[in-house]
């Protein structure tokens, strides 16, 4: 390039706007100026149009209940509906006799069932939450087999369950009482719609689970004993340090993101199955249910009932001991139990 063609092309360069370059003093004021950032709360406070809006959310499903009742009472007023009730009013005959009452295995069966059941809840709910756990447990072993002391606790807990309620299966078929919540026959379908319908319009199917469950009982206990269990358990299995490492064409064709993506809401049916059960229990003669439950007598006295509250009591207490200073020397029987 010419000196004249390199003079021309320097005039045509836009110097108006200065080159930019970072910055690299403060914005007129000293460093020991600045104050530094609150750290954010670790709970954030609700507002008031957070709780207006809980307000009007549980107004609207106020609402919407009322209108279901009132829709299935005035579907039940139909003569037609009325004879759908008489062919199946909500219970039939098993086809196998079963003696009634409850023996006292069954309320023992019950009572470990809902200690594990509300500890093993706890202890999952704590294992999503927990970011850096404060305790660890290894088998003596298997050095690389390390998981946090709630993990282990949990798993732990599981196993109790898993033994606990296959006592109680093998207990339920050789006594004779599997027919009381395993279905006999197909007219169990229509019966559970009907006696569905009739808890919706308040007007209540008959109770008297001392001889036989209503067939939506039957359904709901047949679906937590035979289907939730065992899908808790094959579920919470895969997930834990028990899955054997080395078998690659199991773990492909059953990954773990199906146990992850089946596991947690299992858990919520459990728990949306123990809040429905325990309504029903109290609103459907209490001081007699907790008979059934937990003395084995069909009567209404209060027996039943303070060995409820004793068994409150025992859950309570292995709720609050359920802490690392307590678990950790069980723990250490069965591995190591190190520190962070």
């Amino acid at each position: 390039m010419s000196a004249p063609e390199a003079a021309v092309a320097v005039a045509t360069v836009d110097v108006s706007t200065p080159l930019p370059a970072p910055r690299t003093v403060w914005n007129g004021r000293a460093p020991r100026h600045i104050t530094a950032a609150a750290p954010p709360s670790g709970r954030a406070r609700p507002t008031w149009t957070q709780a207006i809006a809980v307000l009007l959310g549980a107004a609207a499903l106020g609402i919407l209940a009322g209108a279901a009742v009132a829709f299935v009472r005035a579907l039940l007023s139909f003569p037609f509906m009325q004879d759908f009730l008489t062919a199946f009013p909500g219970e039939y005959e098993p086809a196998v006799h079963v003696e009634p009452g409850f023996a006292p295995w069954v309320n023992w069966a019950h009572f470990f069932n809902v200690f594990l059941m509300v500890l093993i809840i706890r202890s999952g709910l704590r294992i999503r939450s927990e970011k850096r756990p404060t305790a660890f447990w290894t088998p003596r072993n298997n050095p690389k087999g390390k998981v946090s002391l709630t993990i282990w606790f949990h798993q732990a807990l599981d196993v109790l369950w898993l033994v606990n309620g296959v006592v109680f299966v093998v207990l339920l078929f050789t006594t004779g009482h599997w027919a009381r919540i395993v279905p006999t026959s197909w007219e169990v379908v229509p019966n559970a719609l009907s006696a569905a319908l009739q808890y919706l319009s308040f007007d209540w199917p008959h109770e008297n689970g001392w001889n036989n469950y209503n067939s939506l009982q039957q359904l709901a206990y047949f679906a937590t004993v035979f289907l939730a269990a065992p899908l808790a358990a094959i579920t919470g299995f895969r997930m834990s340090g028990m899955w054997p490492k080395k078998a690659e064409r199991l773990s492909k064709a059953y990954p773990i993101e199906w146990a992850r993506a089946l596991h947690f809401p299992v858990m919520l049916y459990f728990v949306a199955f123990i809040i429905v059960h325990v309504a029903l229990v109290m609103l459907t003669g209490f001081l007699r249910n907790l008979n059934h439950m937990y003395a084995s007598q069909d009567a209404v006295t209060w027996t039943g009932f303070w060995v409820f509250v004793a068994s409150l009591v025992v859950i309570a207490v292995g709720w609050v001991a359920a802490r690392p200073l307590v678990i950790a020397p069980i723990a250490k029987v069965f591995g190591n139990v190190s520190g962070r």
